[in-house]
């Protein structure tokens, strides 16, 4: 697993997204993740999405915070796309911006346990972020 600092260009994606909270996630009577997971890529979602720039590379994340990390948030799951025209049924769109990122990259592994892994040895363990990126941590 590795963490680092990083400029990245706008990317566009396309997906699946759900609406959940730390609290929801914590018990696994109530997470919303695992299911949505196990809905993208058992039902081949990813080749379902037209335009793909990188078959094969998956992005998650976390966006539309209500508050901080105790509120609800958007947890999307998809790929890079080069057009977010005919997005299929079912799907959504997310445009990252063009700015500084810490970029945590885990895997291979097995889904949702290294997503998990990731969260527990990296970002939760950020009490901040490096100056250059704003030094808080949503």
């Amino acid at each position: 697993m590795q963490k680092t600092e990083t400029s990245l260009s706008e990317l566009k994606l396309i997906g699946l997204t759900c609406r959940t909270s730390l609290n929801h996630e914590i018990n696994p009577s109530s997470a919303k993740i695992p299911g949505m997971l196990q809905k993208y890529f058992g039902s081949q979602s990813p080749e379902k999405i037209p335009n793909r720039s990188t078959p094969g590379t998956t992005y998650c994340a976390y966006t539309n915070y209500e508050s901080d990390y105790t509120g609800e948030y958007d947890y999307f799951v998809g790929e890079v796309v080069n057009s977010v025209e005919n997005i299929p049924v079912g799907f959504s769109q997310l445009t990252i911006p063009e700015q500084r990122y810490v970029k945590i990259t885990a895997g291979p592994g097995k889904m949702p346990e290294i997503c998990i892994q990731a969260w527990q040895e990296k970002v939760w363990a950020m009490e901040t972020l490096p100056a250059a990126l704003g030094g808080k941590r949503n």
